[in-house]
């Protein structure tokens, strides 16, 4: 047995070499060298060594156990201590690596910040925040921290909202443990909030936008810039907001701005860390409203793709209550990672189809805001799927919340584009219906998991 494995590994010869303590007997075969040619390693050939569980010949079982074979003339190798200080070498030059590459970036950072304009914030006197809600109420804030100076007036509705922001700097409904910058002023005359102001802050629901814009059109400067933070399609015309605003307006060439990304109101207002866009067709418009807004906490990036950050925007909030849902009906995290997945491809679909870059939608506006909208508890559209989920009639879930969940209302008008764009999408489709009380949780999920097994795209 052992003479016709050495035959079988001599056929290989030369990459493979037999030694034998007995030239005459290769039944005695005490090692084999199996070098391996063309590779660039430091130890290039095995030792292979035959192992015999008795000592009697007649029921020797060779096993072989491999071993790296010395490169010749290495003094090194024979050294314990240089072998072990291999690793900790290695743990220096790495740690070296990433030391210097921080150094750089940092430096970098510092040499940007050094450059930067801060002009913008300079000249501006008055920026004014239409609507009191909680998003609204937190971009007050963080602009009227920027500057002391600054005035910053907030249009509000309710006169009771008006009187607490004035007389306790709280906006009680929202944040009653928050106090407000002392340059916040809220007023429910629209005449006395827009005069004078360098930049207007859109923060009034998309579906109640056109009308509330409409009837302020008298008091607005051609020239106001519209930073937009309202997210959704309007129902029955599937507009954006930056179709909306300068319809609602009655002027075409209103500076427009839209804001987004992943970013909730009270970790605004807590001065949290967080990251935005802003996007506008006009590169020194969105420049300057990326100074304006930009601070220690927030970063602004910008961009050009309007299109492509509002289309997110709306969408993921659809798609918040379908992750909602799944976690209400106690389907596992399997489901809720295919789900958000398939819900994401679609949302590229639409807006791809629409004139969106690939590249937004994998952005802040776009998997950002998806992933923070979908799987965290603060956000209002999946708290609405949550309970959705759980068996609760959504007329009950609307009347029981205090703040709007815009991707209730932007449902129909996504599966009404979809259809306008050829666009098949299974999962923002299934929520639609489920919203128009057409189809249950439960049957959307077997529907969905029946569809054809297709290629992934």
């Amino acid at each position: 047995m052992v003479a016709s494995l050495e035959s079988q590994l001599l056929f290989f010869n030369p990459i493979l070499t037999a030694k034998s303590s007995h030239s005459k007997t290769p039944l005695h075969v005490h090692s084999l060298i199996f070098k391996l040619p063309n590779f660039h390693t430091k130890n290039p050939a095995l030792l292979f060594t035959p192992i015999s569980s008795s000592s009697s010949s007649s029921t020797t079982t060779p096993r072989c156990v491999a071993t790296p074979s010395p490169p010749p003339n290495s003094d090194k190798d024979s050294d314990p201590v240089a072998i072990t200080n291999v690793a900790p070498d290695r743990t220096r030059d790495r740690r070296k690596i990433v030391r210097v590459a921080w150094e750089k970036l940092v430096r970098w950072s510092r040499s940007w910040r050094s450059k930067a304009k801060t002009d913008i914030l300079e000249r501006t006197k008055k920026v004014v925040v239409l609507g009191g809600g909680s998003f609204g109420t937190a971009m007050a804030a963080h602009v009227a921290n920027k500057k002391n100076k600054l005035e910053v007036y907030m249009l509000v509705r309710d006169p009771l909202v008006c009187q607490s922001i004035n007389e306790t700097h709280c906006n009680r409904r929202y944040f009653p443990e928050h106090k407000l910058p002392d340059n916040v002023i809220a007023t429910t005359d629209a005449k006395v909030a827009l005069l004078g102001a360098d930049y207007c802050l859109h923060a009034v629901p998309v579906q109640f936008s056109s009308s509330f814009l409409e009837g302020i059109a008298d008091y607005v400067d051609p020239g106001l810039p519209f930073i937009s933070l309202s997210k959704g399609l309007e129902l029955n015309t599937l507009r954006m907001m930056s179709q909306i605003i300068p319809r609602a307006l009655k002027n075409p060439r209103q500076p427009f701005i839209a804001l987004s990304g992943p970013s909730f109101a009270l970790e605004l207002m807590n001065k949290l860390p967080t990251a935005m866009v802003v996007a506008s067709k006009d590169k020194k418009l969105a420049n300057a409203v990326q100074q304006l807004l930009a601070s220690s906490h927030l970063r602004i990036s910008t961009s050009s793709d309007v299109t492509g950050v509002e289309i997110a925007g709306a969408l993921k909030n659809v798609l918040a209550i379908a992750a909602g849902i799944v976690d209400g009906m106690n389907l596992g995290n399997n489901s809720m990672a295919a789900l958000v997945a398939q819900g994401c491809s679609e949302i590229r679909w639409l807006a791809t189809k629409m004139g969106a870059k690939p590249t937004t939608i994998t952005g802040l506006s776009g998997t950002g805001d998806i992933m923070l909208t979908c799987f965290v508890n603060l956000s209002r559209n999946r708290t609405v799927g949550v309970r959705l989920g759980s068996g609760e009639k959504l007329d009950d879930i609307l009347s029981s919340m205090n703040q709007v969940a815009e991707g209730v209302s932007t449902a129909g008008a996504v599966i009404a584009l979809a259809q306008k764009y050829n666009v098949k999408m299974p999962v923002l489709t299934a929520v639609a219906r489920i919203i128009d009380n057409e189809l249950t949780p439960k049957k959307a999920v077997f529907e969905l998991m029946s569809l054809p097994q297709v290629e992934e795209v």
